[in-house]
């Protein structure tokens, strides 16, 4: 029986209990309780019942009542796996450059117990973020580099086919950790892909600061003209400014960049910039809050330029990527044994860049 259509009684002739009849008390009584029920009833369902909740008919709310909606079926297809969001990747969201400043990522794996780097730090920092350029408000707000103020973080550049040099600076910096971790050092990222954007570019520099690294670098690829081609190591100046004071660390990233040119010409085959430093390799910069806020000793390698067809070939191509990886290393391996020995000997000499591990050159430019 459906609800609301219950039994009526049989019509009767005026108010009797029975046709012709006189009502008795009796007939009277009853036909009063079916009415007070019917009416209790009737208001009950209009209410919903004891609790809607409880899972009771509920009253419909239009002329015609609706089915309830089925629940909703598993997709047929299945996705592909795709990086993880701003917003949940792995277990936990990280937080933005706001939060957690100066953290860095931590490598996850112990490095080699023998190694000639044992006890070391190396701060590698993958330049830029490749989800950047979904968050420009943030990383265009302004920050404070000590001598001025920049964008706390830019995109960077690409290729003409779209390989981002954040995706390039990221795969670099991950071969560097493996070849720095068998060395026996203990490596910290400023990030490794996990973040919505950034890190601000004060503080990558933070993340070096507080991880006490023995030496830091910056990944980069540039974006120039096409014909400019080459690679190129970018030192700190000699600034002093609100919270910036290279004075301690101008001398010591200096050799820190000499070594990494040197072993990076010997290492991928690839000339120093044409364009940036007179065939040295090295150039020399006051306005990147990454250095200009270091207190430890810090370059930027642009490892060639992502507009010009020659540089592209290499820097595309994982295995020339694994040489620049390498390059780096050596590089930071000459330099933190180096300075080891000059502490261990009492020296102060500062020894030049090795352009092919014997003579002490800097390294320049093969003639055109």
């Amino acid at each position: 029986m459906s609800k609301g259509s219950f039994p009526r009684a049989p019509r009767r002739d005026g108010m009797s209990g029975r046709p012709g009849g006189r009502a008795t008390p009796l007939i009277v009584a009853l036909v009063a309780v079916v009415a007070a029920g019917l009416a209790g009833w009737l208001l009950w369902d209009a209410s919903g019942g004891e609790d809607d909740t409880a899972g009771h008919p509920v009253a419909a709310t239009s002329s015609a009542a609706s089915p309830a909606a089925p629940a909703p079926r598993p997709s047929a297809v299945t996705s592909r796996p795709q990086a993880p969001s701003p917003s949940a990747g792995g277990a936990t969201a990280s937080p933005g450059p706001s939060a957690g400043e100066g953290a860095g990522v931590a490598d996850g794996e112990a490095p080699r117990a023998d190694g000639p780097l044992k006890g070391k730090v190396v701060l590698v920092d993958p330049g830029h973020n490749i989800r950047n350029s979904e968050h420009t408000a943030e990383i265009n707000r302004s920050v404070d580099i000590g001598t001025g103020r920049k964008e706390c973080d830019t995109t960077g550049t690409s290729t003409d086919a779209g390989y981002a040099e954040a995706t390039f600076s990221l795969d670099v910096a991950h071969r560097l950790r493996t070849i720095l971790r068998n060395q026996g050092a203990k490596v910290t990222f400023t990030h490794d892909g996990e973040r919505p954007y950034g890190p601000c570019v004060t503080e990558r520099a933070a993340i070096g600061n507080k991880a006490h690294a023995d030496a830091a670098v910056s990944i980069h690829a540039d974006g120039s003209a096409v014909g400019n081609r080459g690679f190129h190591v970018i030192l700190p100046a000699l600034v002093k400014g609100g919270a910036a004071d290279t004075a301690p660390i101008v001398g010591p990233s200096k050799e820190l960049g000499a070594r990494i040119a040197g072993n990076f010409v010997r290492t991928t085959g690839s000339p120093p910039s044409n364009y940036i430093g007179g065939g040295t390799g090295l150039d020399t910069r006051g306005d990147l809050g990454g250095l200009n806020l270091s207190t430890v000793p810090k370059v930027f390698i642009e490892c060639g330029n992502m507009r010009d067809p020659e540089d592209v070939g290499r820097l595309t191509d994982a295995a020339w990527r694994e040489k620049a990886a390498q390059g780096i290393a050596d590089g930071i391996t000459d330099f933190l044994r180096g300075r080891a020995t000059r502490v261990t000997e009492g020296r102060t000499s500062r020894p030049q860049p090795c352009h092919d591990g014997d003579t002490k050159k800097t390294p320049r430019a093969p003639r055109r």
